[in-house]
């Protein structure tokens, strides 16, 4: 509940400056949102590893120390991850796109006689695998002839191929100097509040950071344990494409279930193509079912917990809202917006409950004598007790 002691900041006389106010920040973002990726991009770098930093400090060394092994520590795992997982995307894309053919033959061969004959359909004429992977390969085509385009059109601009450039050196740099000095650049914004608004302001913003701090550290955290278990344990079981399908169910993971109905989707259907007997399909089985006992009593409550406060489906709407209207920008800023946004619900909601518009202070009418109400019935004019 808020503190009686906090004064109003959304009176009459200032609720219009706060709307011009809120409309100008809206408009200077957009006009500035071409420039603002590689510093939300380095801001969210910064907050993710602010955590460490505040540890390392709290065992007594200096900020700029702090920062310093915590900037290396996390240039080396990206780059150590990037070294990795190039190679092995690069050699799963390769391998699925060769399993195709084997994909159609087994459409063709297996399943859909099996499918005719269980269910008693007609499913032959209308499924042609042979349509649907000409149909991949030329949408594959067509990317890489875009790409191929893009490329090109890039490399006639030097200006392009500088600001590429300037922004990918620009995020390492503007990062280091976010986790040195974020502190202090808060508290000098925090200062140019004005006094009615700024404790208000105060108690939103930490709320803000723990509703985002535990869904994105946390939720980071599970999708990279999924993905990691599941591409592990379907190469260990004999799966072709594994790790790409480990890889994609952890990405999706991000939403309750989601994760694990798309991995296994795939990964029993690639099981089924590559080989083709039950024991195959039950290592496969017990993979997901190891992977959602983990995440379901272990890995979701200790590194996520239970007070996230954002809603798997509007962290969906968030993104693709984001995306939509922004690009690639909307999708870095969706999550942060979309943790705001809830708290600022939340103390919505309070006022709204304790305005006179809810009714909160009127008491309920209550009909004399009505049925189903308690207590006497109204005495006669004119009778005593």
């Amino acid at each position: 509940m808020i503190p009686a002691a906090t004064p109003d900041p959304f009176s009459d006389q200032r609720r219009w400056q706060w709307l011009a106010l809120a409309a100008g920040v809206g408009v200077l973002l957009w006009l500035l949102g071409p420039i603002l990726t590689p510093f939300v991009v380095s801001a969210l770098l910064a907050w993710l590893g602010e955590p460490l930093v505040r540890r390392i400090e709290a065992r007594g060394r200096s900020r700029t120390t702090a920062v310093l092994l915590v900037f290396t520590l996390m240039s080396l795992g990206l780059v150590l991850a990037v070294l990795l997982l190039i190679p092995l995307v690069e050699n799963q894309v390769s391998k699925f796109i060769d399993w195709l053919p084997r994909f159609g033959q087994w459409l063709t061969g297996t399943a859909v006689p099996w499918a005719e004959q269980r269910f008693d359909l007609e499913l032959a004429g209308y499924i042609d695998p042979s349509q649907l992977i000409q149909l991949l390969r030329q949408y594959w085509q067509e990317a890489g002839g875009i790409a191929t385009t893009i490329i090109g059109e890039v490399s006639k601009s030097g200006l392009a191929i500088l600001g590429w450039a300037a922004n990918l050196a620009l995020i390492p740099v503007v990062t280091f100097y976010f986790m040195r000095d974020g502190a202090s650049m808060l508290g000098k914004a925090s200062d140019l509040l004005p006094r009615p608004v700024e404790p208000l302001v105060t108690r939103l913003a930490c709320e803000s950071d723990q509703v985002l701090g535990g869904f994105i550290r946390g939720q980071l955290s599970v999708m990279i344990a999924l993905g990691t278990i599941y591409a592990v344990g379907l190469t260990a079981v004999g799966v072709d494409l594994g790790i790409l399908i480990g890889l994609v169910a952890g990405l999706v993971s991000f939403v309750p279930y989601l994760g694990a109905i798309v991995g296994l989707g795939a990964a029993v259907i690639a099981t089924l193509v590559q080989h083709g007997d039950l024991m195959h399909l039950a290592l496969v089985l017990g993979v997901f079912g190891l992977g959602q006992l983990l995440e379901s009593f272990w890995l979701t409550p200790w590194l996520v917990g239970d007070k996230i406060g954002l809603h798997p489906v509007a962290v969906i709407f968030a993104i693709m809202a984001g995306g939509q209207l922004f690009g690639f920008l909307g999708v870095l800023l969706a999550l942060p917006v979309a943790a705001v946004a809830v708290v600022v619900g939340r103390y919505a909601h309070e006022r709204y409950t304790r305005s006179k518009l809810y009714g909160a202070d009127e008491s309920p009418l209550i009909v004399a004598g009505s049925a189903g109400t308690d207590g006497p019935a109204p005495r006669e004019p004119g009778n005593t007790p």
